[in-house]
Protein backbone atom coordinates (compact mmCIF):
# COMPACT_ATOMS: atom_id res chain seq x y z
CA UNK A 1 0.00 0.00 0.00
CA UNK A 2 1.22 3.48 -0.95
CA UNK A 3 2.02 6.34 1.90
CA UNK A 4 0.21 9.05 0.59
CA UNK A 5 3.14 12.16 1.25
CA UNK A 6 0.85 15.21 2.75
CA UNK A 7 3.47 18.46 2.64
CA UNK A 8 6.35 16.00 4.41
CA UNK A 9 8.72 14.99 1.11
CA UNK A 10 11.42 12.64 1.38
CA UNK A 11 13.87 14.43 -0.29
CA UNK A 12 14.21 17.96 1.09
CA UNK A 13 16.17 20.59 -0.66
CA UNK A 14 17.52 23.31 1.35
CA UNK A 15 20.50 23.85 -1.06
CA UNK A 16 19.74 28.10 -2.11
CA UNK A 17 23.48 28.70 -3.53
CA UNK A 18 22.60 25.72 -5.87
CA UNK A 19 19.12 26.75 -7.30
CA UNK A 20 20.23 30.47 -7.57
CA UNK A 21 22.99 29.18 -9.35
CA UNK A 22 20.93 26.76 -11.57
CA UNK A 23 18.73 29.43 -12.26
CA UNK A 24 21.60 31.61 -13.59
CA UNK A 25 22.95 29.30 -14.97
CA UNK A 26 18.89 28.62 -17.47
CA UNK A 27 18.76 32.00 -18.21
CA UNK A 28 22.45 32.41 -19.29
CA UNK A 29 22.14 29.67 -21.71
CA UNK A 30 18.87 30.38 -22.99
CA UNK A 31 19.54 34.39 -24.05
CA UNK A 32 23.07 32.73 -25.12
CA UNK A 33 21.62 30.83 -27.50
CA UNK A 34 18.61 33.11 -29.26
CA UNK A 35 20.67 34.61 -31.66
CA UNK A 36 20.40 30.83 -33.11
CA UNK A 37 17.27 29.55 -31.70
CA UNK A 38 15.23 32.61 -33.04
CA UNK A 39 16.17 31.85 -36.82
CA UNK A 40 15.31 28.06 -36.39
CA UNK A 41 11.88 28.94 -34.22
CA UNK A 42 10.64 30.50 -37.20
CA UNK A 43 11.79 28.25 -40.09
CA UNK A 44 10.43 25.47 -37.60
CA UNK A 45 6.95 27.30 -37.34
CA UNK A 46 6.64 28.02 -40.78
CA UNK A 47 7.31 24.94 -42.22
CA UNK A 48 4.37 23.47 -40.01
CA UNK A 49 2.18 26.07 -41.01
CA UNK A 50 2.74 24.91 -44.85
CA UNK A 51 2.80 21.26 -44.24
CA UNK A 52 -0.57 21.08 -42.43
CA UNK A 53 -3.75 23.16 -41.57
CA UNK A 54 -3.19 24.42 -37.71
CA UNK A 55 -1.33 26.72 -35.65
CA UNK A 56 2.15 25.92 -35.50
CA UNK A 57 2.32 25.90 -31.65
CA UNK A 58 0.79 23.40 -29.85
CA UNK A 59 -0.01 24.85 -26.13
CA UNK A 60 -1.47 22.15 -23.33
CA UNK A 61 -1.61 22.70 -19.28
CA UNK A 62 1.01 20.99 -17.68
CA UNK A 63 1.66 20.54 -13.98
CA UNK A 64 5.03 21.87 -12.49
CA UNK A 65 6.24 22.09 -9.10
CA UNK A 66 4.78 21.97 -5.96
CA UNK A 67 1.82 20.89 -8.47
CA UNK A 68 1.32 24.42 -9.97
CA UNK A 69 -0.44 24.43 -13.25
CA UNK A 70 1.07 25.95 -16.22
CA UNK A 71 0.96 26.48 -20.00
CA UNK A 72 3.67 24.24 -21.85
CA UNK A 73 4.74 25.59 -25.38
CA UNK A 74 5.56 22.52 -28.02
CA UNK A 75 5.52 22.77 -31.78
CA UNK A 76 2.64 20.98 -33.08
CA UNK A 77 3.35 17.42 -34.74
CA UNK A 78 0.31 16.45 -35.31
CA UNK A 79 -2.88 16.94 -37.28
CA UNK A 80 -4.90 19.57 -35.92
CA UNK A 81 -8.17 18.94 -33.85
CA UNK A 82 -7.75 15.13 -33.86
CA UNK A 83 -9.40 13.19 -31.03
CA UNK A 84 -7.48 12.91 -27.62
CA UNK A 85 -9.32 10.38 -25.98
CA UNK A 86 -7.59 7.59 -26.93
CA UNK A 87 -4.23 9.32 -25.81
CA UNK A 88 -5.93 10.25 -22.20
CA UNK A 89 -6.50 6.99 -21.23
CA UNK A 90 -3.72 5.85 -22.65
CA UNK A 91 -1.74 8.10 -20.51
CA UNK A 92 -3.91 7.22 -17.26
CA UNK A 93 -3.35 3.54 -17.95
CA UNK A 94 0.38 3.86 -18.71
CA UNK A 95 0.65 5.79 -15.30
CA UNK A 96 -0.93 2.96 -13.49
CA UNK A 97 1.75 0.44 -15.20
CA UNK A 98 -1.12 -1.03 -17.42
CA UNK A 99 0.27 -0.51 -20.93
CA UNK A 100 2.94 1.64 -22.40
CA UNK A 101 6.19 -0.72 -22.34
CA UNK A 102 8.49 -3.22 -20.47
CA UNK A 103 11.48 -2.88 -18.43
CA UNK A 104 13.60 -4.23 -21.28
CA UNK A 105 12.44 -0.85 -23.35
CA UNK A 106 9.89 -2.58 -25.73
CA UNK A 107 7.28 -0.53 -26.83
CA UNK A 108 4.07 -2.60 -26.23
CA UNK A 109 1.24 0.10 -27.30
CA UNK A 110 1.14 3.24 -28.72
CA UNK A 111 -1.83 5.78 -28.21
CA UNK A 112 -2.20 7.24 -31.80
CA UNK A 113 -1.51 6.09 -35.25
CA UNK A 114 1.80 7.61 -37.17
CA UNK A 115 -0.43 8.26 -39.90
CA UNK A 116 -1.78 11.24 -37.27
CA UNK A 117 1.93 12.88 -37.19
CA UNK A 118 2.53 15.47 -40.31
CA UNK A 119 5.69 15.02 -42.30
CA UNK A 120 7.41 18.13 -40.66
CA UNK A 121 6.27 16.49 -37.28
CA UNK A 122 8.49 13.64 -37.60
CA UNK A 123 11.73 15.57 -38.54
CA UNK A 124 10.99 17.79 -35.13
CA UNK A 125 10.31 14.64 -33.08
CA UNK A 126 13.74 12.92 -34.80
CA UNK A 127 15.62 16.14 -33.69
CA UNK A 128 13.60 17.32 -30.55
CA UNK A 129 13.14 20.57 -32.06
CA UNK A 130 9.51 20.37 -31.04
CA UNK A 131 10.56 20.78 -27.12
CA UNK A 132 12.30 24.52 -28.85
CA UNK A 133 9.38 26.50 -27.26
CA UNK A 134 9.99 25.21 -23.90
CA UNK A 135 12.42 27.68 -23.52
CA UNK A 136 9.82 30.41 -23.30
CA UNK A 137 8.72 28.37 -20.33
CA UNK A 138 12.53 28.12 -18.95
CA UNK A 139 12.41 32.53 -19.36
CA UNK A 140 9.56 32.66 -17.35
CA UNK A 141 11.07 30.35 -14.48
CA UNK A 142 8.30 27.69 -15.07
CA UNK A 143 10.75 25.10 -16.14
CA UNK A 144 14.24 24.42 -15.85
CA UNK A 145 16.77 23.35 -18.63
CA UNK A 146 17.14 20.09 -16.43
CA UNK A 147 14.50 18.32 -14.68
CA UNK A 148 11.75 15.39 -14.37
CA UNK A 149 9.67 16.47 -17.53
CA UNK A 150 5.88 17.44 -16.66
CA UNK A 151 3.01 15.46 -16.53
CA UNK A 152 -0.35 16.85 -18.06
CA UNK A 153 -3.36 17.09 -15.34
CA UNK A 154 -4.73 13.54 -16.20
CA UNK A 155 -1.61 11.46 -15.59
CA UNK A 156 -1.06 13.59 -12.52
CA UNK A 157 -4.30 12.62 -11.21
CA UNK A 158 -2.76 8.95 -11.56
CA UNK A 159 -0.25 9.45 -9.29
CA UNK A 160 0.61 7.43 -6.01
CA UNK A 161 1.81 8.70 -3.31
CA UNK A 162 5.59 8.20 -4.33
CA UNK A 163 4.72 9.76 -7.73
CA UNK A 164 4.71 13.04 -6.40
CA UNK A 165 8.32 13.61 -5.32
CA UNK A 166 9.13 14.27 -8.94
CA UNK A 167 7.26 17.66 -8.06
CA UNK A 168 9.52 18.70 -5.91
CA UNK A 169 11.71 20.89 -8.48
CA UNK A 170 10.99 22.17 -11.53
CA UNK A 171 10.47 20.59 -14.87
CA UNK A 172 12.90 20.57 -17.38
CA UNK A 173 12.89 19.96 -21.12
CA UNK A 174 15.33 17.25 -20.48
CA UNK A 175 16.14 14.91 -17.60
CA UNK A 176 18.09 11.95 -16.26
CA UNK A 177 15.16 9.82 -17.52
CA UNK A 178 15.32 11.05 -20.73
CA UNK A 179 18.95 9.94 -21.34
CA UNK A 180 19.47 7.21 -19.20
CA UNK A 181 15.70 5.89 -19.67
CA UNK A 182 14.89 3.64 -22.61
CA UNK A 183 11.80 5.08 -24.85
CA UNK A 184 9.38 2.25 -23.45
CA UNK A 185 10.43 2.03 -19.72
CA UNK A 186 7.49 2.22 -17.16
CA UNK A 187 6.34 4.75 -15.65
CA UNK A 188 7.16 4.33 -12.24
CA UNK A 189 11.07 3.65 -13.72
CA UNK A 190 10.84 7.42 -14.86
CA UNK A 191 9.63 8.18 -11.27
CA UNK A 192 13.04 6.51 -9.71
CA UNK A 193 15.20 8.43 -12.56
CA UNK A 194 13.94 11.52 -11.41
CA UNK A 195 14.09 10.87 -7.84
CA UNK A 196 17.52 9.80 -8.02
CA UNK A 197 18.48 13.04 -10.18
CA UNK A 198 16.65 15.17 -6.93
CA UNK A 199 18.70 13.57 -4.63
CA UNK A 200 22.42 14.06 -6.51
CA UNK A 201 20.99 17.56 -8.45
CA UNK A 202 24.24 19.67 -8.59
CA UNK A 203 25.15 22.09 -12.00
CA UNK A 204 28.18 19.42 -13.04
CA UNK A 205 25.07 16.80 -12.89
CA UNK A 206 22.98 19.21 -15.10
CA UNK A 207 25.39 19.87 -17.57
CA UNK A 208 26.13 16.32 -17.64
CA UNK A 209 22.83 15.39 -18.76
CA UNK A 210 22.93 18.46 -21.35
CA UNK A 211 26.12 17.07 -22.93
CA UNK A 212 23.90 13.79 -22.76
CA UNK A 213 21.10 15.15 -24.35
CA UNK A 214 22.69 17.20 -27.32
CA UNK A 215 25.52 14.61 -28.33
CA UNK A 216 22.15 11.76 -28.34
CA UNK A 217 20.62 14.14 -31.00
CA UNK A 218 23.48 14.99 -32.82
CA UNK A 219 24.97 11.70 -32.88
CA UNK A 220 22.63 9.36 -31.99
CA UNK A 221 24.08 8.74 -28.86
CA UNK A 222 23.52 8.85 -25.19
CA UNK A 223 24.85 7.67 -21.89
CA UNK A 224 25.88 4.36 -21.11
Amino acid sequence: MDLVIINQPRVFLYRKGYQIAKRVMDLALCLLAMPLVLPLLALCALAIRIDSPGPALFVQERIGKGGRRFRMYKFRTMQHNLDDSPHRDFLKAFVNGRVGGDENGRVLYKPFQASQITRVGRILRKTSMDELPQLINVLRGEMSLVGPRPNVPWEFEEYRGWHQERLEVLPGITGLAQVRGRSGITFDSIVKYDIEYIERQSLAMDLTIMWWTVSSVLFGTGAQ
